[in-house]
């Protein structure tokens, strides 16, 4: 008898999990229990392959579990377009991973009201500090230059150069942050902030902690610590600094002025006004470390990895070296600061930048989407509440857009000496969850290359490793270089 329930209960639940949730849903790659599809992303190879077998088996629309959780992926920019853009108000929420309502998780991790807010105020003030215009631009020269002091003193020696750019990534955060670089000497408290941060990447980036981050409950079957526990002591140690950081800001602010010369002073002054109105929920400081460790986390990792993959792709390749200096030579010539205005004269330039984006594809999974209400997606019906993911991946990986997509070629952006504009290009995500930094991030990339190509010659005992397949996210690369002035 009990053996007949048991054999009833298995034929039910099987009948559940691969017949009666996947009926209304896009066909797919059949999950197993628990884990659903998540073991085709682990090692040894990265996991954009996955998701790019599966384009070709199911099409531009299919069902892939995050363990017993599915979402509707989409790996086509048209439909991307049609349903991120278009369509853009009914997936503009995200999955929380078990933070409650997400009330105060700055931009990141919150969902409706909260999260319009603050995106809205956060791109006002990225704007007013400058952001497109030729104030920012200062900044990161500023900084530029005194990352060439830096390197000028250390030519013909060997240096980890990504040490030497996150400082200096790490300093522009903090100019728009708190509107103060970390000097000279302030280096223990840079690299203590720092070491956060990657203690914090490390930890995700291991697989069972990326599954954990991805379904929380799976904690319970793992050994050893979990990722919440490994995460919560440096995320308090992270708000431990940024309240001394906002605490010391307050007492230097004047209210009574409407400029502000940093995000947290505008924060805060609107915060004020807010409070005075009556409202002391929306903007709280709660809310504001959350968007500290937002801008933080975010400007600092994406802008490094991708910066050190780029150097990583122009050791690799001598023949792109060659036509970037060339490049340079004609338009710069000298030893002066590249700036935006250069750039619509070094075309090949910015389409290494594009390649290198497009190679290094740090976001390989993308934002998981919730939908806000019903809707459609070419005509499959989408209920509110249901995961879906604008694999970007696949996008910028497809050989009919870019052929030999695995191949680093930054003449597929050329096209009559001039750079060719390709849609497909994604880096920063699609939609209104789209990168709010995106503009900053263009900026810095563009300068920092152009500058440090223009400036160094890069001598490499060894090349850096380019294999993703190690990590479950795209990590920086380690670079050792030896650095000789060019255009002496």
């Amino acid at each position: 008898m009990i053996l007949i329930l048991l054999l009833t209960f298995l034929t039910l639940f099987l009948i559940h999990q691969f017949y009666w949730r996947r009926r209304k849903l896009p066909p797919g790659p059949t999950p197993l229990p628990i884990l659903g599809n998540l073991q085709s992303l682990a090692k040894p190879r990265p996991g954009y392959e996955a998701f790019q077998k599966w384009t070709e088996e199911y099409g531009p629309v299919f069902t892939f579990w995050l363990g017993t959780t599915p979402f509707i992926v989409i790996t086509s920019y048209e439909i991307m377009k049609e349903t991120f853009i278009k369509d853009g108000d009914s997936y503009s929420d995200k999955l929380l991973h078990g933070k409650g309502n997400g009330k105060y998780f700055g931009v990141l991790d919150t969902n409706g009201e909260m999260w319009s807010i603050h995106r809205r105020f956060t791109l006002t003030q990225l704007r007013d500090l400058g952001l497109g215009k030729d104030l920012m631009q200062q900044k990161i020269l500023l900084e530029i230059e005194e990352l060439q002091n830096v390197l000028d003193s250390q030519l013909g020696t060997r240096i980890r150069l990504n040490e030497v750019l996150d400082r200096s990534v790490g300093n522009i955060i903090n100019l728009t942050l708190f509107n103060k670089r970390f000097g000279m000497d302030q280096r223990d408290e840079f690299a203590y902030l720092k070491s956060m941060i990657d203690a914090i990447m490390n930890i995700v980036s291991e697989f069972k902690y990326f599954i954990q981050h991805l379904i929380p409950w799976t904690s319970i079957i793992f050994p050893g610590v979990s990722l919440q526990k490994k995460t919560k002591e440096y995320g308090e140690l992270l708000n431990v600094f940024f309240k001394e950081q906002i605490a010391k800001h307050r007492k230097e602010i004047d209210f009574d002025t409407v400029e502000s010369e940093d995000f947290v002073e505008a924060y805060l002054k609107e915060q004020m006004k807010r409070e005075e109105a009556g409202d002391k929920e929306t903007f709280c400081e709660e809310q504001l470390l959350a968007m500290c460790f937002d801008l933080f986390m975010a400007g600092q990792f994406t802008t490094t990895t991708t910066l050190t993959w780029g150097i990583a792709y122009f050791l690799h390749h001598p023949e792109v070296q060659t036509k970037i200096r060339k490049e340079l030579d004609q338009v710069i010539g000298s030893h002066r600061l590249v700036t935006t205005a250069d750039k619509n004269d070094l075309p090949y330039l910015s389409a290494f930048l594009n390649e290198t984006q497009r190679c290094a594809n740090i976001i390989p999974l993308n934002l998981l989407h919730v939908t806000r209400k019903d809707t459609t997606i070419r005509g499959i019906h989408v209920e509110k509440g249901t995961g879906v993911i604008a694999n970007i991946s696949t996008v910028m990986l497809d050989g009919k857009i870019f052929p030999n997509p695995l191949q680093f070629n930054p003449d597929r952006f050329i096209e009559n000496g001039k750079l060719r504009k390709v849609d497909e290009l994604i880096p920063f995500s699609i939609g209104k969850r789209q990168c709010l930094g995106e503009g900053l991030a263009r900026m810095e990339l563009f300068l920092f290359f152009a500058n440090l190509f223009n400036r160094y010659e890069f001598e490499v005992e060894d090349l850096p490793s380019m294999n993703k397949s190690i990590d479950s996210f795209v990590m920086p690369r380690e670079i050792n270089v030896t650095l000789r002035k060019r255009l002496e």
